[in-house]
C-alpha cells in the first residue's frame, strides 16, 4: 500500500488541487472501506488484484494524456472491487469443457460396455454351435452304437446258427470219411482176392452202404416240365463280343419281339438301340439313341409291334418312344416315387408300371390316362411283367413277396410267400407254369403259378444279391445277373449252377435271343456283353 501511495502522490503533483482533493478523498474512502473489510469478519473478502495490470493500465493512459479517463479508470476500477462478489462464477467454456470432458467419459466407457457385449454374444454363438456339434456327434455315436449292438447281436445269431451247421458239416465229413476209408478197404481186398475165390463170393457179398452225406442233405422238390420234348438248351456258352455301351451303368437292356435289336437304359439318363452281332461276329452298331428323362433310367420294355419303347426313370415319369419319328411321344406323370420297370400287355395298348410309391399302375396308351392303381404291397415294387398272351400280371416287392394280379379286375389272385430278402426281379417261364424269383442274398426261388403256397426249388447264389432273372425259349435254363459280376446260369430240372466270368463290376440286367442261342448281359461297367 505504501508503494501505491507513494505512485499516487508522484501522479499528484502533475493535477490541480482540486483534482488532488478529489483523489484524496477517494484514498480515505478506499482506506475506510479497507479497514472496515478487515475489521468485519462476515463481509466477503475482496480478491487481490494484480498489480502489473493495474499499473500497466495507469502508465497507459498517462503517457498518452487522458487525465480524465485514467480518473474514471481508477474510481471505476476501486468501487468495482470493492463491490465484487466474493464467489467463482466460470464461465461457459469452462462449463463446456468440463462437460465435454464427462460425455467423453461415459462414451469411451460405451464403447468399452458395446466391445464387452459383443464379445459375450459371439462366445455365445460360438458356445451354442459347439453345444449343437457336440449333441449331433453325440447322437451319432448313439446312432453307431445301437447300430453296431443290433449288428453284433445279428452276428452272434448268425454265430450260433453257423456253429450248428458247422457241426452238421463236421458231421457229414467224418461220415463220407467213413465211408471212403471202407470202400477203400473193400476195393483193396478185392484186387488181393483170387479170381475165382472172387467169382465165388461175389454173389455174398453186400452191397455197398449208401454215403451217409445223403441223410443230412434235403433235397428239394424240383418243378419238373410238362413238356419233355422241349430241349433245355445250350449251356456251354462263350463271350463272343463286348460293348462299351454307355459311360454309366446299365440298369437294363430288353429285346427287339421280332428283330435282332436290342435297347439299353442307363444311369446317364438315355437309352440306346443295339444291332446285335451273329455268331462269329465282333461288332454291334448303335441304330438310336434317346434323352429327354431328367434323371437316370431304371428300366424299358418294347411295344409288340417294336415300333416304339417304353421308359421308366428316377424323375417318377414312365415315356413312350416312337422309332419312326425319333422323339417321345407320351409322357405318364402319376407315380410319386420312381419308377422302377415297365412292360406291355399283348393288346398293344395297355402298359403296366411300378414304383417306389408301393403301387403298380395300369396305362391306357390310346387314352393317356391310368386305368387301375393296384395296391397290395408294402413296400417299393421292383419289377413288373406280363404273362404273355394272358391278363396275369407279376410283381415283386421289397416286402419280400411276389403277388399275381388279374389285369381285367385289378384284383390279386395269389401271393408267393418264401422269401426272407428283398426280392428284386420276378419273371413268367415262356413254356412252362414256372415263375422265377430272386432276392438281394442271392437266392433263387422256382414257382409253380399253379401252386404259391411255397417254391418248388431253391438255389442260393449269394452271399451277393441276384439283380435279375430270364428264362430261355425252352424254359429249362434261367440267367441271373449277379452283383459279384458274374452271369450265372441255372438248370431248372436239376438245380445245377454254372458262371460266366466277362464284367468288371455287378451284373444288372441278362436277356436270352429269340432261339436261346445267345445270351446278352449289361452291368455297372456299362458295357454289354454277348455270349453265343
Amino acid at each position: 500500500m505504501s508503494a501505491r501511495r507513494k505512485d499516487r502522490a508522484e501522479e499528484n503533483n502533475g493535477f490541480s488541487e482540486e483534482e488532488q482533493e478529489r483523489r484524496s478523498a477517494e484514498d480515505q474512502a478506499t482506506s475506510s472501506s479497507s479497514s472496515s473489510a478487515t475489521s468485519n469478519p462476515e463481509e466477503p473478502i475482496i480478491q487481490n488484484i494484480p498489480e502489473s495490470v493495474d499499473d500497466f493500465l495507469r502508465n497507459f493512459l498517462r503517457r498518452l494524456g487522458l487525465t480524465r479517463t485514467l480518473s474514471n479508470f481508477e474510481v471505476e476500477w476501486y468501487s468495482s472491487t470493492q463491490t465484487s462478489s466474493s464467489f467463482f462464477i466460470p464461465d461457459a467454456l469452462t462449463h463446456r469443457q468440463i462437460l465435454q470432458k464427462e460425455l467423453d467419459t461415459v462414451h469411451r466407457d460405451t464403447k468399452l460396455l458395446q466391445k464387452e457385449v459383443l464379445e459375450a454374444a459371439q462366445s455365445l454363438v460360438r458356445m451354442q454351435r459347439e453345444r449343437d456339434f457336440h449333441r449331433m456327434q453325440h447322437q451319432r455315436v448313439s446312432e453307431q452304437k445301437n447300430s453296431i449292438i443290433k449288428d453284433y447281436k445279428q452276428l452272434q445269431e448268425h454265430l450260433e446258427n453257423y456253429e450248428v451247421a458247422l457241426k452238421q458239416l463236421e458231421e457229414k465229413n467224418q461220415a463220407a470219411l467213413r465211408t471212403k476209408t471202407l470202400l477203400g478197404l473193400q476195393r483193396e481186398r478185392a484186387q488181393n482176392l483170387p479170381e475165382s475165390r472172387l467169382n465165388q463170393e461175389k454173389p455174398k457179398e453186400k452191397p455197398a452202404k449208401k454215403p451217409l452225406t445223403q441223410s443230412f442233405s434235403r433235397q428239394p422238390k424240383i418243378y419238373r416240365l410238362q413238356n419233355p420234348q422241349l430241349a433245355p438248351g445250350k449251356t456251354n456258352f462263350q463271350l463272343s463280343c463286348s460293348i462299351r455301351a454307355h459311360h454309366q451303368p446299365i440298369s437294363c437292356i430288353a429285346l427287339h419281339p421280332s428283330k435282332l435289336v436290342m435297347a439299353s437304359a442307363s444311369d446317364d439318363r438315355t437309352w440306346k438301340l443295339w444291332h446285335l452281332p451273329q455268331s462269329g461276329e465282333k461288332v454291334c452298331q448303335m441304330l438310336l439313341r434317346g434323352e429327354g428323362h431328367s434323371d437316370w433310367l431304371s428300366g424299358c420294355s418294347f411295344h409288340p409291334d417294336g415300333s416304339k419303347l417304353a421308359t421308366t426313370s428316377g424323375d417318377m415319369t414312365v415315356r413312350l418312344w416312337d422309332f419312326s419319328l425319333g422323339r417321345c411321344v407320351l409322357t405318364l406323370t402319376g407315380h410319386s416315387q420312381p419308377t422302377w420297370g415297365c412292360s406291355f400287355h399283348s393288346c398293344r395298348h395297355l402298359l403296366a408300371s411300378c414304383s417306389a410309391d408301393r403301387t403298380a399302375k395300369l396305362w391306357d396308351v390310346n387314352s393317356r390316362c391310368c386305368r387301375l392303381t393296384l395296391r397290395r404291397h408294402t413296400a417299393s415294387v421292383n419289377s413288373i411283367t406280363f404273362l404273355p398272351s394272358s391278363d396275369l400280371l407279376l410283381t415283386c416287392s421289397v416286402d419280400k413277396t411276389l403277388i399275381m394280379w388279374d389285369a381285367r379286375l385289378g384284383a390279386g389272385t395269389a401271393t408267393f410267400c418264401g422269401h426272407q430278402h428283398p426280392c428284386n426281379h420276378a419273371s413268367f417261364s415262356p413254356a412252362t407254369h414256372a415263375v422265377a424269383s430272386c432276392d438281394s442274398r442271392g437266392v433263387i426261388n422256382l414257382w409253380d403259378m399253379r401252386k404259391p403256397a411255397s417254391p418248388t426249388a431253391a438255389v442260393d447264389t449269394g452271399p451277393q444279391g441276384a439283380n435279375q432273372v430270364a428264362f430261355n425259349q425252352s424254359g429249362k435254363l434261367l440267367a441271373v445277373a449277379s452283383s459279384d459280376g458274374l452271369v450265372r446260369l441255372v438248370e431248372v430240372d436239376a438245380c445245377s449252377v454254372s458262371s460266366l466270368t466277362g464284367h468288371r463290376k455287378s451284373v444288372q440286367s441278362v436277356t436270352f435271343d429269340h432261339e436261346g442261342g445267345a445270351l446278352m448281359s449289361a452291368g455297372s461297367d456299362g458295357e454289354i456283353n454277348v455270349w453265343f
